[in-house]
């Protein structure tokens, strides 16, 4: 390998870190004057915006892909994820791991079909780590969700109003739900009404069982009712219901293990003989005696992805169990 390569590539790599840090400082800075706008005048909010020293492009930039309807989609499941990112941060995010996935591997097997395989791999890296950090964030929710209902529950009956037992589960439970429980009580601060602070609280925790407690909730305020003894039988069910879904995840674990480890082999094991060695996956594309060159390896692929993604789910349908 050559030294002139190996320099550029060590500069691509450092600027990318710069472009990093300035994002996740820019990131963190917004994020600060978002709260603290809130609570400012108009004339105050403009200078605090004037001294954080954003460019108007790039503010320009925020507004024109937030406001789009794949960018209030990725702006709901950043959300979701408690990811404290923009969406043009996290497009720009996104373009970086494009560059790097793809200059690595371009650097252990230099063609353009090695990058090109990279900057697929790295299209789809950012977005992996949001669905993970949304699925692990839902379950850490719903497995406090009966220790808050039961916290809300002894608040009532001790003569709390609604909004009070909501701050103390701000103030006792854990992370997520101490946090989202502190915007809701937040909102209602500031005059939102509480049906659309719970509204808000669904777009970010799009849980089952959280939508059966703010049903329950919006009825009783509508018609009346012990809100207590309402949901201390939520509770009671709600707990059950975590208790066979956890049962349930216990007893598919294993179909739901063979069923990624079985699907990725293959990809796994074809992106390594690909790298490896690109002439015995090239035998793919060998000019055939019957048909044009390139069109039995394609067929080859396709049906050979078309398989497994249909055993993979197939698999994950016999273990998806609804309760």
């Amino acid at each position: 390998m050559s030294p002139m390569i190996l320099i550029i590539g060590g500069v691509i790599i450092l600027v990318l870190l710069i472009i990093g840090v300035i994002v996740s400082v820019a990131s963190e800075r917004s994020l600060v004057e978002e709260r603290l706008g809130r609570y400012l005048d108009d004339d105050k909010q403009q200078a605090v915006e004037g001294e954080s020293g954003r460019s108007i492009v790039t503010e320009w930039l925020n507004r024109r892909v937030a406001s789009s309807s794949r960018g209030d989609r990725i702006a709901r499941e950043l959300a979701r994820a408690d990811l404290k990112f923009k969406v043009a941060e996290y497009y720009a995010l996104v373009f970086m791991s494009i560059l790097v996935t793809g200059f690595v591997a371009w650097l252990i097997q230099p063609n353009i079909a090695s990058f090109v395989i990279g900057a697929i791999i790295g299209l789809f890296i950012p977005r992996f780590y949001v669905k993970r950090q949304q699925t692990v964030r839902l379950q850490k929710f719903d497995g406090q969700l009966s220790d808050m209902l039961n916290l809300m529950v002894n608040g009532l009956r001790a003569g709390y109003s609604t909004m009070q037992a909501m701050e103390a589960v701000s103030r006792e439970l854990p992370t997520p739900i101490s946090d989202e429980f502190r915007r809701v009580v937040q909102e209602l601060q500031i005059g939102i009404t509480m049906e659309k602070a719970f509204d808000n609280l669904l777009r970010r925790i799009p849980s089952e069982d959280l939508d059966f407690v703010v049903t329950a909730m919006n009825v009783q305020r509508e018609v009346g009712g012990n809100l207590a003894e309402i949901l201390d039988i939520i509770s009671f069910t709600i707990r059950e219901r975590v208790r066979i879904k956890g049962e349930i995840r216990v007893m598919t674990a294993q179909v739901r293990t063979s069923g990624a480890v079985l699907s990725l082999i293959p990809v796994f094991l074809s992106l390594a003989l690909w790298f490896v060695s690109p002439e015995y996956i090239g035998a793919f594309f060998d000019e055939s005696a019957n048909l044009p060159q390139p069109l039995c390896g394609i067929i080859a692929v396709v049906t050979i992805v078309g398989m497994i993604a249909s055993g993979y789910f197939v698999m994950m349908k016999i273990a998806d169990i609804e309760v």
